[in-house]
């Protein structure tokens, strides 16, 4: 644990664009998140932070408010402030069993059980065999013609996007980074996002050099007339909010939308589990509606497997952007899976798979407050006590599930996400008999 021989000025190197107190709160951010400071640590007083870092005493206060007000510290009057433990930080917290858990309900993975094995490697075999030599040279930076070609008829088929310069990159998390580095450069340094929102790529973007602004979501969605004044750009999840599990309503679609258009801005959408609906159709992409403000981007991470390192994202017309494409051998045989009707039949079988699964699940939870609509591979319960506490005592019985604090930027009320679309069917109904038990 930090103490009074740290090095701040290691510890908070001030960089990146924006104004000191700007760069002291990121630094502070990124070191709570990081868990260089652990959670429940006392910051030093602002006036010796301040001789420390060769500041003002003015750049610490304004930092300290500001993570204040993001929930990163907690002061009280008299008394030091102190890291507190927010949305994916990563703190000091009570020692978890060294063994996998039995039943894993954690966000984040589809059924690898059900991976295509065999489709997977007759497309593999079958690039192998037929690809001229000349594929297997340097890749391009943008991905092989043949999978952009393919990428851009699904989309327009199965997500009603807009035609446009699709690349092919390692997955959302790589799309956005570049994208992110790319607005840093034009001088667009502000992100807002969804709060709560999928933690790693608020860190990507700050990575990148932007400052992130939190805006809440409610039942139709980001609360577009919350984004501050002075940001240009927006990421969002419109097709099924992550982690909330809301639908962007068609009002907040066109709020979004004009908005983009008013300050000059970029909407980021991650389409990422869009193919997943149980009780209706998908909604189309924001993307198809105006693909001069939107870069789409999506994966197979959750329809196939993220270790396939395989996404793409389309991009406005004005937009040149080199990316790191993934090896070409694996481009080619997704293009091959998605030519063969493959990749739609391993969507159509794991959509009746994960919406029977998810039936039974909130079958077994039994009288629970859930929320999200029926889609993706998550739902939301909702509790009457500390979540944190919940998942300790569920992660002791072998049930591994995500505090939806986690997912926060300010904690709010007590909930779970359940992830169960890597959970066995055979082991839907003891894992939630363990969680409720956990949870009672």
């Amino acid at each position: 644990m930090p103490g009074s021989q740290t090095n701040w000025g290691v510890l908070l190197e001030l960089t990146g664009p924006g104004p000191k107190h700007e760069q002291l709160a990121r630094a502070l951010r990124r070191a709570i998140r990081d868990g260089g400071l652990a959670d429940g640590v006392a910051v030093p007083p602002s006036r010796q932070l301040a001789a420390d870092l060769g500041c003002s005493r003015w750049v610490v206060t304004q930092a300290y408010a500001q993570l204040v007000a993001e929930g990163y510290l907690a002061g009280r009057t008299g008394s030091a402030t102190r890291v507190r433990r927010v949305g994916g930080a990563v703190t000091a917290k009570e020692p978890v069993p060294a063994t996998p858990p039995r039943y894993d309900l954690a966000p984040g993975l589809p059924d690898l059980r059900h991976f295509p094995r065999r489709a997977w490697a007759e497309a593999v075999r079958g690039v192998l065999t037929t690809a001229p030599h000349t594929d297997f040279g340097l890749p391009e930076p943008g991905g092989h013609p043949r999978l952009r070609k393919v990428l851009a008829a699904y989309l327009r088929r199965v997500r009603g996007a807009a035609p446009g310069d699709v690349l092919v990159c390692g997955g959302v998390t790589d799309g956005v980074a570049s994208v992110c580095r790319a607005l840093v450069e034009t001088g667009v340094t502000r992100l807002a996002v969804e709060d709560p929102g999928w933690t790693r790529l608020r860190r990507v973007a700050e990575t990148a050099g932007m400052a992130v602004d939190p805006v809440p979501v409610d039942a139709e969605g980001i609360r577009v007339g919350d984004i501050p004044a002075g940001t240009r750009a927006v990421l969002v999840t419109p097709a099924h909010q992550f982690p909330t599990g809301v639908v962007l309503s068609p009002r907040r679609r066109a709020e979004l939308l004009a908005w983009a258009r008013d300050v000059d801005g970029l909407i980021l959408e991650d389409d990422y589990d869009a193919e997943f609906r149980y009780d209706r159709r998908p909604v189309g992409t924001v993307q198809g509606t105006d693909p001069g403000r939107v870069a789409l981007f999506g994966s197979v991470s959750k329809t196939l497997s993220p270790a396939l390192g395989l996404g793409w994202a389309v991009l406005p017309p004005q937009w040149t952007l080199r990316t790191h494409a993934p090896p070409v051998v694996d481009q080619l045989a997704l293009a091959a899976f998605l030519d063969s009707g493959g990749y739609d039949r391993h969507l159509r079988a794991a959509r009746l798979r994960f919406r029977a699964r998810r039936d039974r699940l909130v079958a077994a939870l039994g009288p629970a407050r859930l929320s999200g609509v029926a889609a993706g591979l998550h739902l939301v319960l909702h509790l009457d006590r500390d979540a944190a506490d919940v998942v300790r005592r569920a992660r002791r019985s072998g049930v591994k599930v995500a505090d939806l604090d986690d997912y926060r930027v300010t904690p709010g009320e007590p909930a779970l996400v359940l992830g169960y679309g890597n959970l066995a069917d055979n082991a839907v109904e003891e894992a939630a008999r363990l969680l409720r038990e956990a949870a009672r």
